[in-house]
């Protein structure tokens, strides 16, 4: 079976981190890449003949038609979509103005939406296709500040598995990318912070101090995080959500399982609450 890595692939936000990673993975297997950022100029790497940087703003739905069709015109049909761009909003949920809720929404979660409707057509009528969300560990449970990113991405992980239900018919696939801290310059590049601060939530207002000294050390490797990203879709059977790294891998194991000890603490309860047939 031919890798995905060698099939032809369009990245959001491959500027750097997990996106650049992916990409240079695929120039080394032999496929062709679409790299798409906000300023197409600062993606660095040697493409050559196997890929193109396109401009592609989430901001502004305008822009992505015309870079699939350029993709498509210098690659050929796309086979893989990454969803990858996007930011994170920092910020109680009492601080945050509605210009800042709507715009994380846009490029988290409406911005992604829209960039996949344009390419199932084609896929639909070829029976093939894989899709790539990444997401975070904040898909999965939200945090203190973080409010509004985790309900992004939230919505981008329930979309995720009502698409994937609907296009199994077609051979289609959705994958979701659940990353922890990444040693991608995110908190450098890709956060911005609530304008209004009330200086009254001690959990947001310390993560505001502590993001101010610098990204630190993260433990994940970008290089790593897209060889697992690969090795999950070459699988027999991919998954249908990819956990990345031991911190979120620990985290989210540690959520779910609250999860079900409260299910099963309440189970009566909930149970109960049918109609008495």
């Amino acid at each position: 079976m031919t890798s995905w890595a060698a099939k032809t692939w369009f990245i959001t936000g491959g500027s750097s981190g997990i996106g650049r990673a992916l990409a240079a993975r695929v120039i080394r297997a032999g496929g062709r890449v679409a790299v798409t950022a906000r300023d197409a100029s600062r993606i660095d790497l040697d493409l050559g003949d196997q890929g193109v940087a396109l401009d592609l703003d989430l901001a502004d739905p305008g822009t992505f038609a015309p870079a699939l069709a350029a993709a498509e015109k210098a690659l050929g049909p796309i086979d893989v979509l990454v969803n990858n761009a996007g930011y994170g909003l920092l910020g109680a949920i009492e601080e945050t103005g509605e210009e800042e809720r709507r715009a994380q929404m846009e490029a988290n979660f409406f911005g992604p939406t829209a960039l996949t409707g344009l390419v199932l057509p084609g896929w639909r009528a070829r029976g093939a296709g894989m899709i790539v969300n990444v997401s975070s560990v904040s898909g999965v449970l939200g945090a203190a500040g973080s409010g509004y990113y985790a309900a992004s991405k939230h919505a981008l992980e329930g979309w995720s598995d009502a698409l994937r239900g609907e296009l199994r018919p077609f051979s289609i696939h959705v994958l979701v990318v659940e990353p922890g801290a990444f040693r991608t310059g995110f908190f450098a590049r890709s956060r911005r912070y609530a304008q209004k601060q009330l200086g009254v939530y001690p959990a947001v207002d310390k993560r505001r101090e502590e993001e101010g000294r610098g990204d630190g050390r993260p433990p994940g490797d970008p290089e790593r995080g897209a060889l697992a990203i690969v090795a999950a879709l070459d699988s027999d059977e991919p998954p249908a959500h990819l956990v990345l790294g031991r911190f979120a891998t620990a985290m989210i194991a540690d959520a779910l399982e609250r999860r079900i000890a409260e299910l099963e603490l309440w189970r009566e309860v909930s149970e109960g609450a049918d109609f008495r047939e």
